[in-house]
């Protein structure tokens, strides 16, 4: 009993130590699968001298309909300034398989958003994420995305520093 639980552990420690890199790491769950909202992070930041890289983090299951997904993102600034994204990310292969990790029917995509940047001032980031899905040949946008289940926002720290 004692080895299992020590093995456990184990298997715990390990896993934590294996992402170092984590700096900010937050899911937020998506109200019966169907995102209609927009979701918003609140990142305090006091590091001003090392490079970092943003990542979207998105949890799709079956009843998730594309191939594809386009985003608007807004990060805020402590000072106001706002800098606004449109983005698209693939979410399946030409097969229409999802991809991502996973082994269920969730899959999670780790989708990069801004690569190698340095925060310039200390203070708090608010960086809000939309759904601007829309269907084939229709200019309507879908109101409420079905199949994403999280949406998450991570930053990751590298080695590089600002010279």
């Amino acid at each position: 009993m004692f080895k299992r639980i020590l093995f456990f552990i184990s298997l715990i420690f390990l896993a934590v130590a294996c992402d170092s890199a984590r700096e900010y790491d937050v899911f937020k769950n998506i109200p019966n699968n169907q995102w209609s909202t927009t979701v918003q992070f609140k990142i305090p930041i006091t590091d001003t001298l090392h490079k970092k890289n943003l990542f979207i983090q998105i949890r799709n299951n079956k009843d998730y309909a594309f191939s594809n997904l386009f985003l608007i993102t807004k990060m805020t600034f402590p000072n106001g300034t706002k800098v606004i994204d449109t983005l698209e990310y693939e979410m399946a292969d030409a097969q229409g398989q999802f991809l991502g990790s996973g082994y269920t029917d969730v899959k999670e995509n780790k989708l990069f958003y801004k690569e190698n940047i340095v925060f310039p001032t200390k203070g708090s980031y608010t960086i809000d994420i939309e759904q601007a899905m829309r269907k084939l040949g229709e200019n309507s946008e879908i109101k409420a995305l079905k199949g994403v289940t999280d949406v998450g926002f991570r930053i990751e720290k590298t080695t590089e520093s600002v010279q």
